[in-house]
């Protein structure tokens, strides 16, 4: 029977959080399922925690030239993830997508008076001409639509269209607007290979396939924990055709005279000793590492994950210190010096949740200083500070 302790070793080992892997960015990627990536420069530390060696150019390189992109698709949020499972990952994401359509009082009363296939049409040919952001998206298809918001009707776009933010948006350390083209446009050969994804028959063993790699990286878990990181719901009858490829894994109570649960994994998953050591790593904001489970007490205590919250749902930038978030941190960046001899200075302050040991915090300020310098690359001095 694992305890959090041993749920928390097997997540760590999959997520290439005990020991930094040599793979490829893209196999990386792949295995990951994608990295959440609605803040462009999350994908960038979530790698760097995750990779040995990895660069910033590296990932720039990737999403230059396709092989990974940023589109919608687990949970209706943005992702980094291969080219070639972006149209598999899209397709699943559609009926999450369509919550999209009326997430607010303004936007239903928009979606009743608007013919949503024929702006599916409008919106495809328009952003397929040319890529465009998000702001003449609106407005065109407001030419359509005058009595419906232009941030409405660009929102029901993407939410029927597997669109894609286009380069130089997502690249590191370069700035740009938010802009969209359609999936085919960008991948035509990766949307050609996935098939029919229309086809009930084809969807169907995607969505078992995309389940089989969730336990790979995020396993042993529940059927609730599938749903949680995708978004999706009803999913067990998919999780239950699936069970004589799979094992059962007893996992202790979350809490004392609870029941235990009966967790889901692939037989040769990896399962490490409790006791393997954890090294620490800071993780982005919004990491999936924890926000892909519907019980999450395996990488954070219940107190810490509702003192976190906030509420427009924004998640800080963590330190796991055992495997465990154990704290979170931000960088500041101070400006000294007159005009033509001004120097930046960057500072990560690291902000503990509860009392950390001196080797602990030792080891959190020597991550610390190393992770500064991949955040801000471009600052002339780097500091790092841990608060009590």
């Amino acid at each position: 029977m694992l305890d959090d302790r041993g749920l928390n070793r097997a997540l760590l080992a999959r997520q290439h959080l005990l020991t930094r892997t040599s793979d490829a960015l893209p196999d990386v990627v792949a295995h990951l399922v994608g990295l959440q990536a609605q803040n462009p420069w999350s994908p960038f530390l979530g790698l760097w925690s995750r990779v040995e060696g990895f660069t910033t150019a590296a990932l720039d390189a990737a999403l230059l030239d396709r092989t990974v992109l940023r589109i919608a698709c687990q949970r209706s949020t943005v992702h980094l993830v291969t080219a070639r499972d972006a149209p598999v990952l899209a397709a699943l994401a559609l009926p999450v997508m369509a919550r999209e359509l009326r997430a607010n009082a303004r936007r239903r009363a928009s979606a009743d008076a608007t013919d949503l296939e024929r702006l599916r049409e409008v919106a495809a040919a328009y952003v397929r001409a040319e890529p465009r952001v998000t702001t003449d998206l609106g407005a065109h298809l407001a030419r359509s639509w005058p009595d419906a918001h232009p941030q409405d009707l660009s929102a029901f776009a993407r939410a029927l269209l597997p669109l894609v933010q286009v380069t130089p948006r997502g690249l590191w350390r370069r700035s740009a607007p938010t802009t969209w083209t359609t999936l085919d446009a960008w991948v035509p050969d990766a949307v050609a290979a996935a098939g029919d994804l229309a086809d009930d028959a084809v969807r169907g063993r995607a969505l078992e396939a995309v389940v089989l790699r969730y336990l790979a990286a995020y396993g042993p878990a529940s059927v609730a924990d599938v749903q949680a990181w995708s978004g999706l719901t009803g999913l067990r009858p998919v999780v239950d055709a699936l069970r004589d490829r799979l094992v059962v894994v007893p996992a202790a109570p979350v809490r004392p005279g609870g029941r235990v649960r009966e967790l889901l994994d692939l037989p040769d998953a990896p399962r490490p000793d409790p006791d393997v050591p954890a090294p620490v790593r800071l993780l982005p904001d919004f990491d999936d590492l924890w926000l892909s489970h519907a019980q999450r007490t395996r990488v954070i205590d219940d107190a810490h994950r509702t003192r976190l919250q906030t509420p427009n749902g924004r998640m800080p930038a963590a330190v796991l210190v055992d495997g465990r978030v154990r704290a979170t941190w931000e960088v500041a960046r101070t400006v000294t010096g007159a005009r033509g001899a001004r120097r930046t200075t960057a500072t990560l302050t690291v902000q503990p949740l509860e009392p950390l040991t001196r080797t602990a915090r030792r080891d959190v300020l020597a991550e610390a200083e190393r992770a500064v310098r991949l955040v801000a690359d471009d600052a002339d001095a780097w500091a790092v500070r841990l608060t009590d």
